[in-house]
């Protein structure tokens, strides 16, 4: 029984033993043959990219088989106000896997690839819209900004597409060369300057800010003239006042300046009448007209040279109309010693002027017994009828000589007509003539 079971041991054991080597030894026969036909997955995943870049370069490359990438658009030039912002699009279809990026040709400088901006430039920035669109943002806008932008997509071979930032400057007047108001003497020529910067380039337009025309010694008048510089040859007082040069290159705002044109002459006096009869006991009113820059210095003066101040019987006024002066002398309750002769004087640094009216009682200017009757009436009734307006609007070199009686006008010319034609013989026209004659001798013996 022992050796029996001890046997059966034996055996059982040393079967155990070959059937454990049996599977042992079966392992590396079973691997020998999946080696041979079996892939992981990841080698299947290699074998085909391999087979797909055959492929590929069989047919020209991997971009025949991805969609490239395409501009929708071409880039629009932009005009922009200096200061203002600007703004410059790229749109782009099927981008992906792809980057855009903005460049300034001229300097070849990157602006932004992507999402980044990549100059140190503050005033850059980039945005991108849902519709696969690049916005190139360019704040306060200046004139270096100019020129042509690139949108690139960096495919190989690279595409692109440009376009042009126009920067347009409101024109603004320089201080120099531009002329400052100026002081010149009659009679001189003056250029009067404006020049201005700006882009598009100004144009300039001169005019006078009080309405008036502007007059060229050639005769011509305009209410506006055109370019930089604006001649005026042989000034005369009348080109006195502002002057507006005004840029506009139709970018807003257009700027103006203003250059005053001083000129400078001597005093003139005009007297439109310079012979006035009254009677005693009227009131008479003595005008004189001047003109002077620089401003003179006026007043009313007796022939001896005693100047007439203001008081109760000579009340004197001055009307200033710039360089132009209505000088007015009031002489209330004539008398005796009121009649003779008044001068009216202006002086200024350049020179000095007077005029002269005499006046007189014609009572004893015309002592003739027989008085044409029309005359006399005029006298003593005061008619209101105008010879002439006492008030014109200009300073005639009018030499002409006239009797104003008080109200009343009387043109010498007239008066002789009159007296030559009512009275056939020769005493007669003389005792009218001579009077007359005799005074206005008198006068212009005063003005030597």
């Amino acid at each position: 029984m022992g050796p029996s079971r001890g046997l059966a041991a034996t055996r059982t054991a040393t079967v155990t033993t070959s059937s454990t080597s049996t599977r042992h030894a079966s392992v590396p026969r079973c691997a020998s043959i999946s080696s041979a036909s079996y892939r992981p997955p990841h080698h299947q995943v290699l074998l085909l990219l391999v087979l797909l870049l055959i492929v590929s370069l069989s047919t020209g490359g991997v971009d025949a088989i991805i969609e490239l990438p395409s501009f929708r658009k071409a880039v629009s030039n932009v005009t922009s106000a200096l200061g203002r912002e600007a703004v410059l699009d790229c749109a782009v279809d099927n981008l992906s896997p792809y980057k855009v990026a903005w460049l300034k040709v001229d300097t070849q400088t990157i602006l932004t690839i992507h999402n980044h901006v990549i100059t140190k430039n503050s005033r850059i920035g980039v945005s991108h819209s849902e519709q696969n669109v690049w916005h190139l943002h360019i704040k306060d806008v200046r004139e270096s900004d100019e020129g042509w932008y690139m949108c690139q997509i960096n495919t190989d071979p690279m595409k692109s597409q440009t376009g042009y930032l126009n920067v347009v400057v409101p024109p603004d007047i320089l201080d120099y060369p531009t002329s400052a108001d100026m002081v010149v003497d009659e009679g001189s020529n003056v250029s009067l300057k404006c020049i201005a910067k700006g882009s598009p380039e100004p144009s300039i337009i001169w005019k006078r800010e009080d309405g008036e025309l502007i007059r060229f010694s050639n005769g011509t008048e305009v209410s506006s003239a055109t370019g930089p510089i604006l001649n005026i040859t042989n000034v005369k007082r009348d080109h006195m006042g502002p002057y507006l040069c005004i840029a506009s290159n139709g970018v807003p705002p257009s700027v103006s300046k203003r250059i005053k044109l001083v000129v400078q002459f001597s005093p003139s006096v005009w007297i439109q009448y310079q012979l006035i009869g009254a009677y005693d006991g009227q009131q008479v009113t003595l005008e004189c007209f001047s003109q002077a820059f620089p401003k003179s210095v006026n007043y009313w003066a007796k022939d001896n040279g005693d100047i007439i101040p203001h008081s109760t019987k000579y009340v004197p006024e001055i009307i200033e109309d710039g360089y132009k002066l209505h000088m007015k002398l009031k002489i209330r309750s004539l008398g005796a010693e009121d009649y003779g002769i008044y001068k009216c004087v202006s002086k200024n640094s350049l020179g000095d002027m007077e005029g002269s009216i005499n006046v007189y009682n014609p009572n004893k200017f015309l002592q003739s017994g027989k008085r044409q009757q029309g005359y006399e009436d005029n006298i003593v009734a005061g008619s209101s009828k105008k010879v002439q307006e006492a008030h014109p609007k200009r300073y005639p070199n009018d030499t002409s000589r006239r009797i104003s009686l008080e109200h009343e006008d009387i043109d010498l010319q007239s008066y002789y007509s009159d007296a030559c034609c009512g009275h056939d013989d020769t005493s007669r026209l003389l005792h009218h003539f001579l009077p007359v004659l005799l005074v206005i001798i008198l006068n212009n013996i005063l003005h030597i």
